[in-house]
């Protein structure tokens, strides 16, 4: 399992399941959009306190941002 990917996918669809654009989450987070972007691409290792902050920003656990999506 490549964690980097299951990270990236997690944000992204959380992010688009609360309506927000790369641009507007980078502004909520304090990341930058170019940041965003590498991290949904699965090209970034974000650092557990990343996560952490990316979580809080987007309004879930970390835990979240972990778990593989088996929705399908």
């Amino acid at each position: 399992m490549d964690m980097r990917k299951t990270v990236g996918e997690n944000v992204r669809r959380i992010r688009l399941k609360k309506g927000l654009t790369q641009e507007q989450f980078a502004e909520i987070s304090g990341f930058s959009q170019q940041y965003i972007s590498g991290l949904e691409q699965g090209r970034r290792n974000p650092t557990v306190v990343t996560l952490y902050e990316l979580a809080t920003a987007l309004g879930v656990s970390h835990l979240d941002l972990l778990r593989p999506d088996r929705s399908g």
